[in-house]
């Protein structure tokens, strides 16, 4: 008898270098959120985050193999390249985030108070977490767009640095809420105005892509993201000069971190990081510009 099976299998998808690199990411990830959940141990937001990053990517990393291995990723109404490319690139951004955050919260050199155990498990995962980050690193490396090639528009680096500035504008977000005072001025209220507007035609922008319905708009969906971006630039740079001077300047806030202000309870802290991530953003869109001009989007890979 014929075997109707192995024509349906894609072995490609566990031996190629990009389906190693995802094997090591659910291994890696499976290991570090299981070592964390067995004795390692979280707690707080920033703990939680760490375990919804690892047990996030674990999941979609074992549904991206399992559809690329059955090719039942070819029933899906999406663009898969444009999806795994931009998954890959958040995913890189979430793992670094989490590898960084749990030994800094967590990891002690001494076993009082938590015991040696605890302290050897939180370790452990530390190292898997940096391995994490590594695979995830890798993928992006092998399914970048090189010179010259025809790939999706996520693998290219207009693409991957989409997804890392709506990354940056959430970490802005996450200072705003806590305590920025921003509400205090109109000018900073529209410095808000510009992250958000930014975040959310950055996600539209990802998210036709994802889907693969550039080639259905009316409007020349090129063209567009290109114009946007300048846009996304000039708004940028508004907010750089605006939130600082309303910020840190002596007439309307404080050059200096005031003396009695509670760690991790200080609105100055909080106006400092998003100062930081809006010259940060400001750069990558800068950046974006720059690429977004050399590409040519393909809407169906």
């Amino acid at each position: 008898m014929e075997s109707t099976g192995g024509p349906y299998l894609n072995t490609a998808a566990v031996t190629a270098p990009v389906g190693i690199a995802r094997l090591l990411q659910m291994t890696f990830g499976c290991a570090t959120f299981s070592l964390v959940a067995h004795r390692g141990g979280f707690s707080a937001a920033y703990g939680t985050f760490c375990m919804f990053a690892w047990t996030f990517c674990f999941a979609l990393t074992v549904f991206i193999i399992t559809c690329e291995f059955t090719h039942l990723h070819s029933c899906l109404s999406i663009s898969w390249g444009n999806f795994t490319a931009a998954f890959a690139m958040l995913a890189t951004l979430m793992s670094v985030t989490a590898a960084v955050i749990y030994p800094l919260y967590f990891v002690q050199l001494g076993c009082y108070p938590i015991g040696c155990e605890v302290r050897d498990f939180r370790i452990a995962a530390s190292v898997f977490a940096g391995l994490l980050f590594v695979a995830y690193a890798a993928e992006v490396f092998l399914t970048r767009a090189k010179p010259g090639q025809v790939t999706s528009y996520m693998a290219t680096v207009s693409g991957l640095l989409k997804i890392v500035q709506a990354f940056v504008a959430c970490i802005i977000f996450g200072a705003l809420v806590n305590d920025s005072e921003y509400s205090k001025y109109v000018a900073t209220q529209w410095c808000v105005a510009v992250y958000s507007f930014c975040f959310m035609v950055t996600v539209v922008v990802v998210a036709i892509s994802v889907t693969g319905r550039t080639a259905l708009l009316w409007f020349p969906f090129e063209r567009s993201v290109v114009v946007y971006t300048l846009g996304a630039v000039l708004l940028y740079t508004s907010a750089a000069v605006i939130w600082p001077v309303f910020c840190f300047d002596s007439k309307y806030g404080s050059p200096r971190r005031p003396g009695l202000c509670a760690k991790g309870k200080c609105p100055w802290d909080s106006q400092l990081v998003v100062a930081i991530f809006t010259y940060v953003n400001l750069l990558l869109y800068v950046m974006d510009l720059a690429y977004s001009q050399r590409i040519r989007f393909v809407s169906h890979l």
